[in-house]
């Protein structure tokens, strides 16, 4: 008998105290824990990646929150620094904070001041309002309300922060209509300021009153506000020629003017100074905005002498130039960078539409899908805007098609209710079985028919929610009521285990001290049968004195084997010892043996090199054993043929 025979002797059969409670507290909760944790299919599934910032974005863009010459439509990195920032002062506030805080700048702010807060107030109250009603679908399809029929509660703080934004709108429009009277009026005040002005250089005068009358003229000018945008340059313009003909055509005092001139060249040249300055600015936003500054500035200053007069306007327009390029170049930039993105999300819109139009059969094939959309959804969220007209549209896209998507899914796992409660009608038949035997006395075939049953349930399909945690909790309690008897039932047999195990010990004693030089393979089969009419051992001593039984029986056979080992190669010198004198007959036996010794080490080589594949989990370890065994085996007759090679060349020595 070999060691390979005796790992086929049946291990110990479950009826132990330590094999029940394994069998009630592993085996049934493995199986059917597992099922449990699937049970559960959410009807109305949504999109697990969150885009609360895009639709808050979305609905703060709602018709009824359109404005009439609303500067946040602008495409301006200062729009989106602007913007950003207020909304920092608000992401903390909740709801009902948000709306008391729009109220109070009604109150408190000018109307004119207020489109940014305005602005971050509505996305961030519609971040946390599409949240709330995010929870309210879910918690209410939990429930088991149908998603379809799911219809969000009336929000008051929603209702007030529309009737405040209505409120503004309209003190907004107020404002920009008086804006526009007052750009009209401005209009005129600036065209009886050049007239007064063009009057005062036909008129001659030479004397002091005249200089002092201009004075008062540009004085007036820069008090004026501004005028409408269609006028601002040929106004100016106008403005300015008649000032340069002042000082060309109305003879003032020398002096006076020269002075006047030098005092404006001074000016001018600060100005060139500020605006050459700006180049190095870290914010090219913020420098173009400086620049418009120091442009609004050089239009007030009057004239400098002739010959200074182009020199200082190029050095002025050089700077304004550079500024204006880096200005340009960074938005061209941005530009560039929000068509790349409006692009990339092309495209993801493209593969959300297409897994919105695959036909998908089984849960498997959604839940794949799924996981793919969801990972489209994280790459979106890693790109940035695209350009502003285009942004709200491709969201749009987007959004619609992951709607379509989760729509069609959710439909799918409506029409499977039925399923649902086919399988429900299983598990409470697998409910009542287990019931049925959980007082039963026949241990053994009670343990196989309730795992049996553990089998069966992880077979069946999933429940709806409301009933799964009920029908297993059912049934776990009949598993649990049969294998805590059984616990109970085997604990009294421990004695007898214990006794068994001393019987064992004494046997692997008396197995290690035996000496096999004068014994047989026969005395080694009694051993093996006095060892298997001896009774179950406690589970925890079971593997050690298995091990240690098994190390000894091998050992009596390794002795064996070792004189067995010897006669055969005596009986192999006399064969090659008869071989003698036929050379021919000798190669050929040396070199089948040589060949085998090859053809042994390549199979060691490939043994070896499978157990690296294998895993380490208790699957695997019995097999690794067994492929470890055959290596032994392999050297061991690889050694037994290298013997042989060396038997024939010192015959031919």
């Amino acid at each position: 008998m070999t060691t390979e025979k005796l790992n086929s002797v049946p291990e110990e059969q479950v009826g132990t105290a330590e094999d029940a409670k394994q069998i009630a507290t592993v085996e049934p909760a493995d199986e059917v824990v597992a099922v449990a944790e699937n049970d559960d299919v959410v009807i109305g599934e949504t999109e697990a990646v969150s885009f609360a910032e895009e639709d808050a974005a979305l609905a703060a863009e709602a018709p009824e929150f359109k404005l009439e010459n609303d500067e946040i439509a602008e495409e301006s990195a200062e729009v989106e620094d602007r913007l950003a920032s207020s909304l920092e002062g608000v992401a903390e506030m909740n709801k009902s904070e948000l709306v008391d805080y729009f109220a109070s700048l009604l109150e408190n702010k000018p109307v004119q001041n207020m489109r940014y807060d305005v602005e971050a107030v509505k996305v961030a109250f519609y971040k946390k309002h599409r949240a709330e009603i995010d929870e309210a679908k879910k918690k209410y399809v939990e429930e088991g309300g149908d998603v379809e029929n799911f219809t969000p509660a009336v929000d008051g703080c929603e209702v007030r922060l529309k009737e405040l934004f209505a409120l503004y709108r309209e003190r907004r429009e107020e404002y920009m209509n008086e804006l526009e009277k007052s750009k009209e009026e401005n209009l005129k005040v600036k065209l009886q300021i050049i007239e007064e002005l063009k009057a005062l250089v036909e008129g001659g005068e030479t004397v002091g009153h005249t200089f002092q009358t201009f004075r008062q003229l540009q004085q007036r000018w820069k008090e004026t506000g501004v005028v409408p945008q269609a006028n601002v340059k040929e106004i100016w313009e106008t403005y300015n020629l008649h000032v340069e003909n002042f000082y060309n055509v109305v003879k003032i005092n020398k002096e006076l003017r020269d002075l006047d001139l030098q005092r404006n060249l001074e000016t001018k040249v600060a100005l060139c100074e500020a605006a050459e300055s700006l180049v190095g600015e870290e914010s090219i936003v913020a420098a173009f905005k400086k620049l418009q500054d120091l442009h609004e500035q050089w239009r007030e200053i009057g004239p400098v002498v002739a010959e200074q007069k182009e020199v200082v306007w190029e050095r002025f327009k050089e700077a304004s130039s550079r500024i204006n390029r880096q200005h340009q170049e960074h938005f061209e930039a941005i530009k560039e960078e929000q068509k790349k993105n409006l692009a990339l999300k092309a495209e993801l819109c493209e593969k959300a539409e297409e897994l919105a139009t695959e036909l998908l059969t089984t849960r498997k094939e959604w839940n794949k899908a799924s996981d793919k959309l969801i990972e489209i959804q994280k790459v979106w969220k890693t790109i940035g805007f695209a350009p502003k007209k285009d942004n709200a549209k491709i969201y749009e896209r987007f959004r619609k098609a992951c709607d379509k998507f989760f729509e069609l899914k959710r439909g799918f796992y409506e029409s499977i209710k039925s399923e649902m409660e086919h399988n429900l009608q299983l598990k409470l038949e697998i409910c009542e079985a287990a019931e049925a035997i959980q007082d039963s006395e026949q241990w053994k075939k009670t343990a196989d028919e309730l795992i049996a049953l553990q089998k069966r349930w992880k077979e069946i399909g999933s429940v709806a929610r409301r009933h799964s945690d009920v029908v297993w909790k059912r049934f776990r309690a009949a598993c649990d009521h049969f294998f805590a008897r059984k616990s109970e039932h085997f604990a009294s047999v421990d004695a007898e285990h214990a006794g068994n195990l001393a019987q064992k010990v004494a046997l692997v004693e008396e197995i290690e001290n035996y000496d096999i030089n004068g014994g047989s393979i026969e005395n080694i089969k009694e051993f093996q049968r006095r060892w298997s009419e001896i009774g179950f051992v406690p589970i925890k001593e079971k593997e050690a004195l298995q091990k240690r039984y098994r190390a000894a029986i091998d050992h009596l056979f390794a002795v064996l084997r070792s004189g067995d080992k010897e006669r055969g190669a005596e009986r192999y010198r006399n064969k090659i010892s008869g071989m003698k004198g036929n050379g021919g007959k000798l190669r050929n036996e040396r070199d089948r043996l040589y060949n085998k010794v090859k053809q042994l080490e390549s199979d060691i080589a490939t043994l070896e090199n499978n157990i690296g594949f294998f895993s380490r989990s208790k699957g695997a370890e019995a097999l690794i054993r067994d492929v470890q065994h055959k290596i032994e085996r392999a050297k061991e007759e690889m050694a037994e043929t290298i013997e042989k090679i060396n038997i024939i060349d010192k015959e031919q020595e």
